[in-house]
């Protein structure tokens, strides 16, 4: 929560509260988590952006590239 506090005037108390919330989920307040975590935000694409496999979409290939196994 240190890290918290410190973090908050820099960077703002709506960002620093979003970063507690996933590193609550994680189960992760070591020392440097908090810093970690606000680096792989700012590093990763928008929740918008994201692929999520599902029933309706998948990240796999597909198959076409065995197509000309066996001719």
């Amino acid at each position: 929560m240190a890290r918290a506090v410190e973090l908050a005037p820099v960077l703002g108390d709506s960002r620093v509260d979003q970063v507690l919330g996933l590193a609550a989920t994680a189960g992760r307040f070591a020392d440097d988590d908090l810093p970690s975590i606000l680096g792989h935000i700012a590093d990763s694409k928008p929740a918008g952006e994201v692929v999520r496999a599902d029933e309706a979409h998948s990240v796999q290939n597909g198959t076409i590239g065995w197509q000309a196994l066996g001719q």
